[in-house]
C-alpha cells in the first residue's frame, strides 16, 4: 500500500512547501484539497482547531484549477510525489465546475476526483433524495467517461452514504471505472460503522482509496432529564475508536494496494511532527 496525505490536513503550508515536506518525510503522494483558497488574512472566526477549513493554505484554487494544473504537476513530478486525487466539495449538480476539475485531472494525469453527496437532515425524504442523486450520477458517469477519470463519493457522516452498505447501494449500478467510493473509518466512528472487511469486500472494485483519521466519543454534559450527552471528537491516529491496524490487515487480505490517505484533524501535535509520526505508524501497521 502507498501512503499519502490529503492536503486539508496540512493547512499551514503553501502548495510547493506541502510537496517539499511530503517528499522530505517520505510520503508517496498527495490528495489535493480543491476549493476556495485561503484568504489573505485570517478570518474573524479563525481558531487553531478550525484552520483546516477556514484558513487552509494547502488548497488548489478551484476557480483557476485548469490554469494552475500544469504548474502543480511540475512541482509534484519534481519531488516524486504522485497526485492521486483532486478533492472538491462540489455537489453532483455542480456540473460546470466538476467538468473544470475533470479537465485539470487530465492535465495532471490524476485518476480520481471527489464529488460530495448531499447531507441528510430530514427535510427531504431519504428515498427521494437518494433517487435524485442516483439519477444525477448517470450524468456524472457520462462526464467521467468522456474525460476517463473516476468520480469518487466519500463515506461521510450526516450525508446520504454514511456506511459502506449505503455507498454500495448508490454506486452499484454504475461502472467502477468511472464511479468509486472513498472508504473512511474515521467518519464511520461518527456514524455508519460496519465491519471493515465486510465493507471492503462489498465495495470490491468500487473502492477507490482510503482516508485515514480517527475519532472517539466523549461525554460533554447532561440533558434536562439527566441523560448523558455524547459527542464525537477527532483524535490522533493511535487514540481513537477506529482500529486502523485491523483495517490495514483487512485491506491486505482483500489485495488492496492503493493509497492510504492521511486526513488527520487532531491537534495534539504541530503539523510537521504529526505528519512524521503518522507516516512511521502507518508504515509499521500496513506492511
Amino acid at each position: 500500500m502507498k501512503i499519502g496525505v490529503f492536503s486539508v490536513s496540512m493547512p499551514d503550508y503553501g502548495i510547493e512547501e506541502t510537496v517539499k515536506i511530503l517528499h522530505e518525510l517520505g510520503y508517496d503522494g498527495v490528495e489535493w484539497r480543491v476549493g476556495e483558497p485561503a484568504p489573505e488574512r485570517k478570518p474573524y472566526n479563525y481558531t487553531y482547531e478550525n484552520r483546516y477549513w477556514t484558513y487552509n493554505k494547502s488548497t488548489l484554487d478551484i476557480a483557476r484549477i485548469t490554469e494552475i494544473a500544469g504548474d502543480v504537476k511540475k512541482i509534484c513530478d519534481g519531488y516524486g510525489i504522485e497526485i492521486y486525487s483532486l478533492t472538491t466539495y462540489l455537489s453532483p449538480w455542480d456540473t460546470d465546475r466538476i467538468e473544470r476539475v475533470m479537465k485539470a485531472a487530465v492535465i495532471i494525469g490524476c485518476g480520481n476526483i471527489r464529488v460530495f453527496t448531499p447531507n441528510y437532515d430530514g427535510t427531504e425524504n431519504y428515498r427521494v433524495l437518494f433517487d435524485r442523486v442516483a439519477e444525477q450520477t448517470k450524468v456524472i458517469e457520462k462526464m467521467a467517461g468522456d474525460y476517463n477519470v473516476k468520480v469518487c463519493y466519500e463515506i461521510h457522516m450526516r450525508n446520504i452514504i454514511p456506511s459502506a452498505s449505503a455507498a454500495y447501494r448508490l454506486v452499484s449500478d454504475f461502472d467502477p471505472k468511472y464511479i468509486g467510493v472513498i472508504f473512511d473509518p474515521g467518519n464511520m466512528v461518527h456514524e455508519g460503522f460496519e465491519n471493515y472487511r465486510l465493507g471492503i469486500e462489498l465495495l470490491g472494485d468500487y473502492l477507490a482509496y482510503v482516508h485515514i483519521k480517527n475519532a472517539k466519543w466523549e461525554m460533554t454534559g447532561k440533558d434536562g432529564h439527566g441523560s448523558d450527552i455524547w459527542e464525537p471528537r477527532w483524535t490522533p491516529l493511535k487514540k481513537g475508536y477506529a482500529d486502523l491496524k485491523k483495517l490495514c490487515g483487512d485491506l491486505r487480505a482483500a489485495g488492496y494496494n492503493g493509497f492510504l490517505s492521511v486526513e488527520d484533524f487532531s491537534n495534539e501535535q504541530e503539523t510537521y511532527e504529526k505528519l512524521k509520526s503518522n507516516l512511521e505508524y502507518l508504515r509499521a501497521i500496513s506492511m
